[in-house]
Formats: C-alpha cells, sequence, structure tokens
C-alpha cells in the first residue's frame, strides 16, 4: 500500500506543473501536489489518505501533525473543503485561466471568535503566489454602506477589526464574502452599527480576475 501511495505522489509531483499543457487541473491533484509549506499539517501520504476515505463514503478522520484530526468534508472537481482542525478550515478551488490552463484559490478559514478567511492565489505548480495581481482584498470602507459612509469616524471607534469569511462558488465563478460582524460585538454595539454595514460583498472570476460585482 505504502508503494503504491509513494507512486501516486511521485507522479503527482512530477506533473504539477503540466496539467494546463496535459490535463484539466483537479481540487484533488491540487491538493496532493501542493508544498508542505501549504498543508504543513498534512503529508502527502496522509493527503490521499483523506481523498480515499471521503471517495470510500468512509467517515475515518486523519490524524494531522498536531495530533489532531482532518478531513475532507466535500470533493468536486474543481473544489475541494477540508475541516483541518476543530477551529480552522481550508476551502481548494481550481479557477479556470481565460485562454486556457488553471489557477489555484485556497482560502482559509479560522473559526474564532468567528469565521475569518483568507484567500491565496497560485500558479497551477504552487511556485508563484499571484494573489495580488488578481484580487484587492476590501477595505473598511467598501463594507459601508451609505448611512455607514457618513458616519465612517464612528464606525471605527465602535468596530476595531472585521472578521469576513469566504466562500467560492466554481459553477456561477461568484467569491462571496460575508460579514461577521455580528458574531464577536455585542448587541448593544452591533445595534448601532448594522445598519453601517453590508451583510455581503461577492466577487466575479472573469478568467483573469475577481472583478467586484455591484
Amino acid at each position: 500500500m505504502k508503494s503504491v501511495k509513494t507512486l501516486l505522489v511521485t507522479m503527482a509531483l512530477a506533473v504539477s506543473g503540466s496539467f494546463g499543457a496535459y490535463a484539466q487541473l483537479t481540487a484533488s491533484d491540487a491538493f496532493v501536489s501542493a508544498p508542505a509549506a501549504v498543508f504543513p499539517l498534512l503529508n502527502n501520504s496522509t493527503r490521499l489518505d483523506m481523498i480515499d476515505y471521503f471517495n470510500s463514503g468512509s467517515s475515518t478522520t486523519s490524524t494531522n501533525a498536531l495530533k489532531g484530526k482532518s478531513r475532507i468534508v466535500s470533493l468536486e472537481t474543481s473544489k475541494l473543503s477540508i475541516d483541518m482542525t476543530d477551529a480552522s478550515s481550508y476551502e481548494l478551488v481550481i479557477l479556470p485561466k481565460k485562454g486556457g490552463g488553471s489557477l489555484i484559490g485556497l482560502i482559509s478559514t479560522v473559526a474564532t471568535p468567528a469565521p475569518d478567511s483568507n484567500l491565496g492565489v497560485y500558479s497551477d505548480d504552487w511556485k508563484s503566489n499571484i494573489t495580488e495581481t488578481v484580487f484587492k482584498k476590501p477595505v473598511l470602507v467598501d463594507w459601508l454602506s451609505a448611512e455607514g459612509k457618513k458616519n465612517k469616524d464612528e464606525v471605527e471607534m465602535l468596530v476595531p477589526f472585521l472578521l469576513i469569511s469566504y466562500d467560492f462558488d466554481p459553477k456561477s465563478g461568484v467569491l462571496t464574502l460575508t460579514n461577521n460582524t455580528k458574531q464577536f460585538l455585542s448587541e448593544d454595539v452591533y445595534s448601532i452599527v448594522s445598519p453601517y454595514f453590508l451583510p455581503s460583498l461577492k466577487y466575479k472570476w472573469d478568467g483573469k480576475a475577481f472583478s467586484a460585482l455591484k
């Protein structure tokens, strides 16, 4: 069994930079071929086990490097979702490039005190992080309603930071950012600032970059 896994890992790593030329990159391919720095808690053998467990319908979890439990919770051709620990998760998505080929999107989310995500976008061989060239992360003013913009100073005083969760739908190509402010503010404070915030922002992947939807 080990030798088969080793062979599969070797094959995945060998062709990871050539998917655009030979085959459509899948979420499973990208998960297995990711360097250790991307998923430091999961070695390649563990990742293959996780895929096998999911595809066989098993609820078995895999032990990660922290001796915690990790598992794949959903797996499609273009999207893979992982519960990494009790408080963290990942969403790996394949982003088709205009003209052919693919990029890899990786959303990492920490669950406390409310879900908060970050997005990274990489070349299909994981060698280049191109996030800044394809996605402009929204700042506070982007989350403010018309009323909120009139009261920006008050918002900045009452809300020290925002916690935002991300989710990407490969079918529509839409990235949805959800404002989780309500989950960590007191009811009194939230009742004041709730009219000032937009509940979500949406971005469309056009094959080159994420563009904000109005």
